[in-house]
């Protein structure tokens, strides 16, 4: 009987792993056509405009937090937890959080100097965010109980309506505004659905208890600033972009930040499958496998980054004409430079959840603190000379010294480095991948953008196997591994 149970659970940790990345790849694709047809209908003003009003209801979206997404699995997983108790009272404080902080937005936004077109968008897309704050405590319901397929359902529908919104709003030529209508849309039907799937597990419902607000407030408060002060140096540069030059280059800056936005996707979904591995191992007290499975991990996020970072070099500004329309091909030298960023993430992201696998986060807020107080500086010193470039430059700056000194702590307090053989090798084969592109455009002029990814790819994994550096990471291990501290969990 120990065998089957195990077996199902082996299965259903399985499932939900290939319905998180199937899902993610749909949405993914969604979310770019989204894009598309949009830049194409707003043009880079009205891109801008869009990009802008995203960015200000970020701000307040993230302060309404208040740490309680990674708070609410957390809680509800102890042994002997009441869950409807505990969810009610996550759901109803995020609900006041969320009215609380949104609600200010749009009173806040009419002391910035923005067009009324800008101002009245807050006002209208407030209440997706607010659909979208309550989203993440049901979304730690469906982690807990494994059932990640249900969240993938409705993501996939929003994205579906979304699409299908937004293409109605532009035949119809309804504008910015609505297209903001059908993004709210589409956040109520992403909510409507997790909280139906959510009757199977849980029955939640408005509840306040004022001791157990306490406790879950002393829980994820170091979560809630790291998350503040992480939103403050990812985000400080569009805001202030927008307040200092034309709306048409936040549309530039924006569109290549939606194409990252995608391409980081991966590195977060595979360090969230990590967590809980890292966390039970060295719970456990197997620092060995920590160290293996940690080190498996950065060669597997090495292979993907490097070669990211250097074929965006010579792709970018076809990836933004295909993305956005010959208007955004201007933004390729954005995406250059923000591709930069995101390989650093790719290899960063693992070591940031190490720190919190060994329950050390707190250790870390202070690097938050000195990377958002630098790199806003940063922003408010080169945007004025240097518009979007200073920054993408300063974006890169801030994700590095995020990323070293989360190694940092992560050798503080575990004692591990990473080998960089793997990602010695995979730099060379990319130079390599490099060269023969720029070989290929002087010799045959600019080549089909779907044609050259085939080629480069061609060329850097041959080198990458020829080097002894193309190995298929043991992500079967990982899933593996995972599988068995779930088991433990549930058990």
């Amino acid at each position: 009987m120990y065998k089957i149970k195990i077996m199902r659970l082996l299965t259903k940790v399985a499932y939900n792993t290939i319905m998180q990345i199937i899902s993610k790849v749909i949405t993914a694709l969604l979310g770019l056509a989204v894009v598309t047809i949009m830049t194409r209908y707003l043009g880079r003003t009205g891109f801008g405009q869009y990009t802008t009003i995203i960015t200000f209801l970020s701000f307040f979206g993230i302060f309404s937090d208040l740490g309680l997404t990674l708070t609410t699995a957390q809680m509800i997983s102890q042994p002997g937890a009441d869950q409807n108790k505990i969810l009610s009272n996550l759901f109803t404080l995020r609900l006041v959080s969320a009215v609380i902080f949104l609600g200010l937005a749009p009173l806040t936004v009419l002391f910035f100097p923005y067009d009324y077109i800008i101002k009245i968008g807050v006002l209208i897309t407030s209440l997706s965010f607010l659909f979208a704050s309550l989203n993440q405590i049901l979304i730690g319901l469906f982690q807990k109980n494994l059932r990640m397929d249900k969240v993938s359902i409705a993501e996939i529908a929003n994205r579906i309506f979304l699409l299908t919104g937004v293409a109605i709003a532009i035949r119809l030529d309804w504008g910015l505004w609505g297209i903001l209508i059908m993004v709210i849309i589409s956040s109520l039907i992403n909510f409507l659905l997790l909280y139906l799937f959510s009757f199977r597990f849980a029955r939640i419902k408005l509840d306040f208890d004022r001791l157990l607000w306490k406790k879950i407030l002393k829980i994820s408060w170091p979560l809630a600033l790291t998350i503040i002060f992480n939103l403050i140096y990812l985000k400080a540069d569009t805001l202030i972009l927008s307040l200092i030059k034309t709306q048409a280059e936040v549309g530039l800056y924006g569109a290549s930040y939606r194409v990252i936005d995608v391409l980081i996707i991966f590195p977060f979904m595979f360090s969230g499958l990590l967590l809980p591995i890292l966390a039970g191992s060295w719970a456990a007290g197997k620092k060995i496998d920590f160290y293996n499975i940690l080190q498996k991990s950065f060669d597997a996020m090495a292979i993907v980054a490097i070669p990211l970072a250097v074929g965006a070099q010579f792709l970018a500004s076809p990836i933004m004409a295909l993305v956005g329309g010959q208007e955004f091909a201007a933004s390729g030298p954005i995406l250059q430079i923000l591709i930069l960023a995101a390989s650093i993430i790719y290899l960063g992201n693992i070591f940031s959840h190490a720190i919190i696998a060994v329950n050390k986060q707190k250790k870390i807020i202070g690097a938050y603190v000195f990377t958002s107080v630098t790199a806003l500086a940063g922003y408010i010193i080169f945007i004025p000379k240097f518009s979007y470039f200073g920054a993408a430059w300063v974006t890169i700056y801030s994700e590095l010294i995020i990323s070293l000194a989360s190694l940092f702590f992560v050798w503080k307090f575990t004692k591990f480095l990473p080998k960089i053989n793997i990602l010695l090798k995979s730099f060379t084969a990319s130079i390599i991948m490099g060269g023969g592109l720029y070989g290929a455009v002087l010799i045959i002029g600019q080549l089909n953008l779907f044609i050259t990814l085939i080629f480069g790819a061609i060329i850097y994994f041959t080198c990458l196997y020829l080097f002894g550096g193309f190995k298929f990471i043991a992500c079967k291990e990982i899933i593996n591994s995972a599988n068995i501290k779930n088991n433990k969990l549930d058990s």
